[in-house]
């Protein structure tokens, strides 16, 4: 079968490369997939760069996120039958920039029959992030005004539709026009283009000066601090990611001062410690998506010829929406 591996760290552009392999075989708790689509996710371009908390021994294949058809179960696995449409995460290394991928048993779910292979594949990582944070770990209620950081990017883009779902008001930070356009185009209220404007000053001024109820910040940097200057009393800024390359460090006095939270969520944590959540979480997604509320935008489909490429955009940060892998684009 044809996969994109990586024989040693490196710029995606530089190490990802179209090989013949065997196609695996399940083990005991595996699944078999046949590929229908992968979205490509900023993991995968640390994965790449050998700086990802999961370091496959090389060679390996990248892509932690999918939709695919099932061929096989592992010796004594339960798995839905071969045939059926599913989505889920990869198990590396093993992963979805391929023909054919293992899935762990326990991390294979129904594909909504709502959503094409294409949205199918995004809807796991981003999506269930999304619903953690604002959800199981921010406690949104209607009516409350959430900031969106990365708004166009893959977890931000979640994150603007749940909350839209959810009933409140959102307000979106994207950087350049395209993704701002984005941003409004998956329903942010509010977009703030941040090379052009002050979201601190937008936040206050659309709130009359209360602030944001929730802060969702998969970037860090200055993004969280200048968050920490627009946030509301008993407000909550969930920390997602470092997007920005800088972990910031904030001084506890201000926290108690202006009484916000600061709340961490390392999804991938509910896999090991908590999985039924997981569930309850995609059939909540599923229910969503079926009612049209929440929908990933696929901006770009790419095949094994553009996907080194693809990886290298979005760790780069110039793609908009989500891009996805395709073994027949």
């Amino acid at each position: 079968m044809k996969a994109l591996r990586v024989h040693g760290p490196g710029e995606p552009e530089d190490v990802l490369r179209v090989e013949e392999t065997p196609r695996p075989e399940p083990a005991e708790g595996q699944v078999l997939v046949r590929v229908r689509s992968a979205a490509v996710n900023f993991p995968d371009a640390l994965l790449c760069r050998g700086t990802y908390q999961v370091k496959p021994d090389p060679p390996f294949t990248p892509g932690v996120e999918l939709c695919g058809e099932v061929v096989q179960a592992g010796p004594g696995t339960g798995a839905p039958p071969a045939g059926t449409r599913v989505l889920g995460g990869a198990a590396l290394p093993d992963g979805a920039f391929a023909e054919y991928a293992l899935m762990p048993a326990d991390a294979v779910f129904p594909a909504p029959d709502s959503l094409g292979d294409d949205e199918a594949a995004s809807l796991f990582i981003g999506y269930q992030t999304g619903w953690f944070a604002l959800h199981r770990r921010a406690a949104l209620q209607p009516g409350e005004t959430v900031l969106v950081h990365a708004a166009a990017g893959g977890v931000g883009s979640a994150a603007v539709q749940l909350a839209k779902a959810a009933g409140a008001r959102v307000i979106g930070v994207a950087g350049g026009p395209d993704k701002a356009r984005v941003a409004a185009e998956l329903g942010a209220d509010v977009v703030v283009d941040r090379r052009a404007e002050d979201f601190v000053e937008v936040v206050k001024a659309q709130t009359g000066g209360r602030g944001a109820d929730v802060v969702f910040d998969p970037v860090g940097g200055d993004s969280f601090a200048r968050s920490t200057k627009c946030i509301a009393f008993e407000g909550r800024i969930v920390i997602i990611g470092f997007a920005s390359g800088t972990i910031p460090e904030q001084a506890l006095n201000h926290v108690l001062i202006k009484n916000y939270s600061l709340l961490g969520l390392h999804w991938g944590l509910y896999q090991r410690r908590a999985p039924e959540l997981i569930g309850e979480a995609h059939r909540g997604l599923t229910e969503l998506a079926d009612k049209g509320l929440v929908k990933p935008l696929v901006s770009e489909r790419v095949g094994f010829g553009g996907l080194a490429d693809g990886v290298q955009r979005l760790a780069d940060g110039s793609t908009v929406g989500r891009l996805v892998f395709s073994p027949s684009a």
